[in-house]
């Protein structure tokens, strides 16, 4: 019965449920769970032990058989002697070790398979750290090639990306958005005068003011120069008007290293007041009102609604902002 079962219903088993499990997750293949691949090994040798013991023990079987089905001799016949059936001689010694060096040798080769196991289990640890590894640096990468340099907030291609997506959200939601863009007043004079190291302090205490009054979900960049860009997620225009003016009270008190007063012009667009729903007509909006701060002496905000109409007939060119 031992020999039976371990060459029949086992190794059928357990074929079944590779199979099994082939079927339900077919990246298995040649990536099997380790416990998968020593159940299949445990089965093939079982099957090898079990026709040994069955061939065994049917040659045992065979030779009790033959020596039972001899003739009696004449002789006792003659004389009315009942013959008696002789019971079958025990397994040979020889036959008992060598089934006993089977199962031992059975033993060591699974001892050997379950190492295996256990060294392929490891190994397939340290390969998973690995790839874990190589995702977070390819994130650090990735968000690197999104930042400034100088600032340490979003560069403009960044910028653009996001703009892209709260747009397309606006045209399913119809969920307000707004565009700051900020540029510092008398920059370049600060470069001439005091030199480059001076105007990457300024753009520094530009972008920590930006971080302090400003939301985790708004997207702040700086979109060239000396010029900054604000996404407002979820803002209307008058939030926007109101961060606006909130950073242009606070950057003239912050103290610069070079003793320099600093302050900035704003435009703003919003969605769905000022333009069509798209990245380009949003920045343009926001850019010809940032123009119009400038134009009207500095240090404000201006507002594309409020400027639209005396724009309707100029063309606008926007010279260079110091």
């Amino acid at each position: 019965m031992l020999a039976l079962t371990l060459v029949g219903p086992l190794p059928l088993l357990v074929v079944i449920c590779w199979i099994y499990a082939s079927a339900v997750s077919p990246v298995t293949g040649p990536r099997s769970p380790a416990w998968l691949l020593t159940l299949l090994a445990i089965a093939g040798l079982a099957a090898v032990a079990g026709a040994l013991v069955l061939w065994s023990a049917v040659r045992s079987m065979a030779g009790a058989a033959g020596a039972a089905a001899s003739p009696a001799p004449a002789a006792s016949i003659q004389a009315g002697v009942v013959p008696v059936r002789v019971a079958p001689e025990p397994v040979a010694p020889a036959e008992v070790g060598e089934v006993e060096g089977l199962m031992d040798a059975f033993s060591r080769m699974l001892s050997a398979v379950e190492q295996q196991a256990s060294d392929v289990h490891r190994y397939a640890v340290r390969l998973d750290s690995a790839y874990k590894e190589i995702e977070t640096s390819n994130a650090r990468l990735k968000e690197f090639s999104f930042k400034d340099e100088v600032t340490g907030l979003y560069n403009r291609r960044f910028f653009s990306i996001r703009l892209e997506e709260e747009v397309s959200r606006y045209r399913r939601f119809n969920h307000p958005v707004s565009v700051v863009l900020a540029d510092l007043d008398g920059f370049k004079e600060i470069n001439d005068e005091l030199g480059h190291a001076a105007g990457d302090e300024t753009l520094r205490g530009m972008a920590e003011i930006l971080l302090k009054h400003s939301r985790g979900i708004n997207v702040l960049c700086r979109y060239g120069g000396d010029e900054f860009a604000i996404l407002l997620v979820e803002t209307s225009k008058g939030g926007a008007r109101l961060y606006a003016d909130r950073i242009r009270y606070v950057l003239p008190t912050y103290r610069f290293a070079h003793g320099r007063r600093v302050t900035a012009s704003f435009g703003i667009a919003s969605l769905p007041e000022d333009v069509t729903p798209s990245p380009e007509a949003l920045i343009r909006a926001a850019d010809e009102a940032l123009y119009a701060a400038k134009r009207a002496g500095k240090n404000r905000v201006s507002v594309y609604e409020d400027i639209r109409a005396p724009l309707a007939g100029e063309d606008i060119t926007p010279e260079h902002r110091s």
